[in-house]
């Protein structure tokens, strides 16, 4: 089992979000539960991931145009204006200080991006705030943000659909460049595995409730 202990969620984007919930319900059998709003012009829907049968820091945002924003322009977060189908784009990780950690790798040649100040709003009117690194453009996705909740309930922990998570790792035809970048954060296994593979892609390996293995 390859999951990384700082994994903090798991980005899936599309460019229509009903459509994006709905195909994650007929792999999986599981209906994602609203998230929120987000400025940016986009809304999610979240899925808690367990390790071993157990609820863990980790969960499963499906993103996607806020059917509610302003004006028919798709947001370019995440670069859903250019998907054409469901993507696991990136992923988000939560070591302890993230400052320090964007400074330690800013140093060695890695610029995670400052740190700034997020919210959404949920279903319920509820404002929830964080904060996380946006990285510059133009953005490798390969990498992961990084995540502080402070005071906020971490999503994965909350009452939300739940799904099995068996592993999470990076394949890269040349993995060399993105394994010195991931080791430039200096946070070890903490972070998603790169390895040498066809394509340059994600993979997420989950287990359904009545056992089936998905991979995506």
């Amino acid at each position: 089992m390859n999951v990384p202990h700082l994994l903090d969620h798991i980005v899936i984007a599309g460019p229509d979000l009903q459509e994006l919930v709905d195909w994650f319900h007929e792999l999986t059998g599981i209906t994602a539960a609203p998230g929120g709003a987000h400025p940016t012009g986009t809304a999610n829907a979240l899925v808690a991931l367990t390790v071993g049968g157990r609820p863990r820091p980790h969960y499963l945002e499906l993103i996607g145009p806020d059917p509610e924003r302003e004006g028919e322009e798709l947001p370019k977060t995440f670069n859903i204006h250019r998907l054409k189908k469901p993507t696991v784009i990136t992923y988000a990780a939560h070591p302890e200080g993230i400052d320090q950690v964007a400074e330690r790798a800013r140093a060695r040649g890695v610029d995670l991006g400052a740190v700034q100040d997020l919210s959404r709003r949920t279903s319920d009117g509820t404002e929830l705030q964080w904060q996380l690194t946006q990285p510059p453009l133009p953005r490798n996705y390969g990498l992961p943000f990084l995540i502080d909740w402070g005071t906020t309930p971490h999503p994965g922990l909350t009452e939300l659909p739940a799904i099995e998570l068996l592993s999470f790792e990076r394949i890269e035809v040349k993995p060399e460049p993105l394994q010195k970048a991931t080791a430039a954060l200096g946070l070890g296994d903490g972070l998603a595995t790169v390895r040498e593979g066809r394509g340059s892609r994600f993979v997420l390996r989950l287990r359904t409730e009545d056992g089936r293995e998905i991979e995506l």
